[in-house]
């Protein structure tokens, strides 16, 4: 199961989701807020090591940056 942690209206969100769609895999989006104090955002900068957006939960592993998800996301399909 993949987890995108993501804000509709960033680009960078925007190449990850269309990845995903690209190779097929299926995914869940959580919209998340803006405000870097928000728990979740201060969650998933722990988890993954980076303060923004796109973060991936790929098989309980977080992956912060579009182009290490996207490196990820095509190694899994290969």
């Amino acid at each position: 199961m993949i987890t995108l942690y993501q804000f509709e209206e960033c680009p960078y969100c925007a190449k990850v989701r269309a990845v995903l769609e690209e190779l097929k895999l299926p995914y869940t989006k959580v919209n998340v807020s803006r405000d870097r104090e928000d728990p979740v955002r201060k969650m998933l900068a722990g988890k993954s090591g980076v303060h923004t957006v796109p973060v991936a939960e790929i098989g309980g592993r977080f992956i912060g940056d579009s182009g290490a998800i996207i490196s990820h996301l095509r190694q899994m399909k290969a």
